[in-house]
């Protein structure tokens, strides 16, 4: 059985950092493998300098974000006005990087970027923050700054926003399953856990009445 869950979402997507807690408890449930493709929310020419409008914009996200999800914002960053652009392009290399680089680790530094970004304030658009972002990972430092800014890898993420594009996805968070060339969508934007997963439960069991329990984790265990 060729099945796997697709995750399609961006590190500066503020529903996707509320949809982070949901994709960790999925991978304590299930035994699926889960791939991480980045949509591209604003990358390159499609980045906005963050004025007034822009920030009352995300800033009511946020709000929103937080009060159905629990995550953590800190809004300070919000008061930037020195001609910062709201640039998803690099964060999102630095996930197609870490994919070619410790593909288990995809995951794990998406949400790790996400709060970096909304609750610590930091500015993942720099370069310069990613050797304390990515301290901890088993990932050598040297490589993985060298190939963030190659454009090798910036190439890369363009590729999987076209991959996004060629899956209907046109807003994130969106998760997918693939079982061989079939697909079905799990979900298009944010869903509380306890929504999610006993209606993908049921959908897995019905599907796959012959792995059955395969497709799930033992308790207290993560796959």
């Amino acid at each position: 059985m060729d099945l796997e869950f697709v995750y399609v979402g961006d590190p500066m997507c503020s529903w996707c950092w509320g949809f982070a807690p949901v994709l960790e408890r999925m991978q304590e449930v299930y035994d699926v493998p889960l791939r991480v493709v980045v949509g591209g929310l604003r990358p390159g020419p499609e980045a906005e300098e963050l004025d007034d409008r822009l920030a009352g914009f995300l800033g009511h996200h946020w709000e929103q974000v937080e009060a159905a999800s629990g995550q953590p914002f800190d809004a300070t960053f919000l008061e930037r006005r020195d001609g910062w652009r709201y640039d998803t392009e690099l964060p999102a290399t630095a996930v197609v990087t870490m994919r070619e680089l410790n593909e288990p680790q995809t995951l794990p530094l998406h949400s790790r970027l996400q709060r970096a970004f909304y609750a610590e304030g930091i500015d993942i658009t720099d370069p310069a923050a990613y050797p304390d972002i990515i301290a901890g990972f088993d990932v050598d430092g040297d490589k993985f700054a060298e190939l963030l800014v190659s454009e090798d890898k910036k190439k890369l993420a363009w590729a999987d926003f076209a991959e996004a594009r060629s899956l209907g996805v046109a807003g994130f968070p969106t998760l997918l399953v693939r079982d061989e060339q079939e697909w079905a969508i799990v979900t298009r934007g944010y869903v509380p856990a306890d929504n999610l997963l006993p209606a993908l439960s049921n959908y897995l069991l019905n599907r796959y009445t012959e792995a059955g329990e395969a497709l799930f984790c033992e308790p207290g265990t993560i796959c």
